[in-house]
């Protein structure tokens, strides 16, 4: 079975060894909602595998790219934008799909209706 990941796996010590970064810095992205991790019925943070990915990449904007935290947010709000729109995309080229296949069989069902109201009882064309 694979595992949800959205879901949170990891304690906040755990997930910092994980993205190699210290704990009070996961704070500090969390006030700065760069990072939202779920939490548990005590009120503790909990990290899933796609938090710990961004927070790999935060780092590499920040470490590699040279971005402050602003730039980061900017950055991120930019690929949340994107990746929505990539589902609207999906979603409309799913929808297009289904109205183009039903207008086929449309078309399709009316050519045979004409093709069979042409033909008379006997077998011969009708005169026009």
């Amino acid at each position: 079975m694979e595992r949800d990941p959205e879901q949170g796996l990891y304690i906040i010590s755990i997930a910092a060894d994980l993205a190699d970064v210290h704990p009070q810095t996961l704070r500090m992205y969390e006030r700065r909602g760069l990072l939202r991790p779920s939490r548990t019925a005590k009120n503790r943070r909990c990290y899933s595998d796609d938090d710990i990915e961004r927070l790999r990449h935060i780092q590499e904007l920040t470490q590699q790219e040279g971005l402050n935290l602003s730039g980061v947010r900017k950055v991120l709000e930019m690929e949340d934008q994107l990746e929505q729109l990539r589902l609207q995309v999906s979603e409309l080229q799913r929808e297009m799909n289904r109205v183009r296949d039903s207008m086929i069989e449309d078309i399709n069902n009316m050519k045979k209706r004409f093709a069979l109201s042409k033909i008379h009882p006997t077998g011969l064309t009708r005169k026009r």
